[in-house]
């Protein structure tokens, strides 16, 4: 493990924070390889119920090392896996949920992942900005995608095409984020969300994610998709516990779910 990434589980949450402030946490192959790893080995580690990622206070990332990326440009498609994408898939594919702490500089990959991530909450310092075009590349990772769908298409254009810079106002008006914090306690407050949220049913988290990455489709077949799914956690040993909580107004234990 990198120590330009950190990695600490406790409570249910793994936090994985860019560790290299002095290069304004720049991102290396080393520093994606570690995180991918993190996310990984969280993924099958019952323990860990939410990821958090984040970078040191009033940084983010400021998102590709230039030298490093150009030293090796990740080839997609290829027979070996570049070290960003093996990162992103991990990203993506997590079935746990993933809250991003952003505070300060986000830059590039660093707004890009957000839209992978199902939650973030940024500080009143975050800067966004995607500068692909301004750097004569595409976007990457389905941001010409997810952006226009959720942020809707004048805005996308405004980050992909016009390389405009966000602040946390703007970034939340627009949906990229999920609120706003002041960055003194931005994460603590992040911290607690994670712990809620790792109290929660892991099963029913986990499958509330799995319904909203599910490809769109008709509202009735959606319907009987979730009618499927309802019905057969009817019959899970978490929601016997949720229940017996309920009637015992005591609060759930789900810290013996995996």
């Amino acid at each position: 493990m990198s120590d330009l990434v950190t990695v600490e589980t406790s409570e249910g949450v793994r936090t994985i924070r860019w560790n290299r402030p002095q290069k304004k946490n720049a991102l290396l192959r080393e520093m994606y390889t570690a995180a991918a790893e993190a996310i990984e080995t969280g993924e099958a580690d019952k323990d860990v119920r939410v990821f958090v990622l984040g970078g040191q206070p009033g940084l983010f990332t400021a998102g590709n090392d230039l030298v490093d990326f150009m030293e090796a440009p990740p080839h997609f498609g290829g027979t070996v896996t570049p070290p960003v994408e093996r990162f992103m898939r991990a990203l993506m594919n997590a079935q746990k949920p993933v809250i991003a702490e952003v505070d300060g500089l986000a830059i590039g990959i660093g707004t890009t992942l957000l839209m992978h991530c199902d939650l973030a909450w940024a500080s009143e310092n975050a800067v966004f900005k995607t500068p692909f075009v301004d750097l004569a590349l595409a976007p990457e990772f389905a941001s010409s995608l997810l952006f226009p769908t959720r942020l809707g298409r004048a805005a996308a254009s405004d980050l992909l095409m016009l390389g405009s810079v966000w602040d946390a106002a703007r970034a939340k008006e627009a949906g990229l984020i999920t609120g706003i914090f002041p960055s003194a306690s931005l994460a603590n407050e992040v911290r607690e969300k994670a712990l809620a949220l790792a109290a929660k049913s892991p099963g029913a988290v986990r499958k509330a994610k799995a319904l909203m990455m599910t490809a769109e489709e008709p509202v009735m077949d959606r319907m009987k998709r979730e009618g499927s799914i309802f019905t057969e956690m009817l019959h899970s040993p978490e929601f016997a516990e949720a229940v017996g909580a309920f009637m015992e107004r005591r609060a759930p234990d789900f810290s013996k779910f995996g």
